[in-house]
């Protein structure tokens, strides 16, 4: 049985596309690319079929990640099939769970930095760098990677208890 991780974000270019990229390369390193599957998508349909904001593939390449993307928006038939949805702000989140079909759907729904225990006295959100400079896409990438690694310990118990 398949893991399914989806991260969202507003359009679909910047946070979402990074978190994934990085997220399936922890999953990856981990051994559980056969049993997760990471994808990601836009609260909106702003850049539908766009590549990924060429700042946030420039500073993936830099870091040793890779990313093949277009995006797409979020359709709440998806919740069926996911199991953790994965909100890079509380806008987001909020938006998320109200899409949400029921409640155990929207129970699916996290903030990203919730899983960084050094973030717990700080705002959650990761920044929209994509109004900014170059510097607010290392920044979006530095948060996600804290966060990746509290989030792949939380899909690992979840993946080990579903096939216990």
């Amino acid at each position: 049985m398949t893991y399914r991780v989806c991260f969202v974000c507003t359009g679909n270019i910047c946070r979402s596309p990074m978190a994934e990229s990085v997220f399936r390369a922890r999953v990856e390193d981990a051994g559980l690319d056969g049993l997760v599957e990471v994808d990601s998508a836009g609260t909106g349909d702003w850049h539908e079929g766009e590549n990924a904001d060429p700042r946030a593939l420039s500073v993936l390449e830099e870091h040793g990640y890779a990313l093949d993307h277009t995006a797409r928006r979020f359709e709440p038939s998806w919740f069926a099939r996911l199991d953790l949805v994965i909100a890079l702000d509380s806008g987001h989140l909020r938006a998320l769970r109200l899409l949400a079909p029921t409640v155990q759907d929207a129970a699916k729904v996290r903030l990203l930095r919730s899983y960084d225990p050094a973030a717990a006295d700080q705002d959650l959100d990761v920044p929209d760098p994509y109004y900014g400079g170059r510097d607010g896409f290392e920044e979006c990438l530095e948060m996600v990677e804290e966060a990746s690694t509290g989030l792949l310990a939380a899909v690992r118990d979840d993946v080990e208890g579903q096939v216990a």
